[in-house]
């Protein structure tokens, strides 16, 4: 792997993990929310896991790391669920992709060591 694209790759699964982290707190709180408050909730979650979503893709565009695309798989089941009105089964989905995002990164990171980059 390039040094630019495993720079791009680390860089990329540290804003997506902290996405998915975000997500799965948010989903721990909507359990414990009102059924009224729950409805104006699923759409802020919506918009926040498609917007983790699109950097899912950015990120495999950017690195070409293709286990990005089994974080997306995973990603793209959460929004499934998350669409379906079951929003609060979507964690185990997102710790899914996290385990994905967290391979890369360390890849990328053991990559950028040995060069001498970080």
């Amino acid at each position: 792997m390039e040094t630019k694209k495993a720079m791009a790759g680390f860089s990329e699964s540290e804003k997506v993990k902290a996405g998915i982290l975000w997500l799965s707190h948010c989903l721990e709180i909507f359990s414990h929310l009102t059924e009224a408050d729950k409805r104006g909730a699923q759409k802020i979650i919506k918009v926040m896991i498609d917007q983790v979503a699109g950097e899912i893709e950015l990120a495999e565009r950017l690195s070409g790391d293709a286990t990005w695309k089994d974080a997306a798989k995973h990603m793209n089941t959460a929004i499934v669920m998350v669409n379906s009105g079951v929003a609060a089964e979507a964690g185990f989905h997102l710790t899914r992709a996290m385990s994905h995002v967290t391979s890369v990164g360390q890849r990328c990171m053991t990559l950028l060591k040995e060069r001498g980059v970080l």
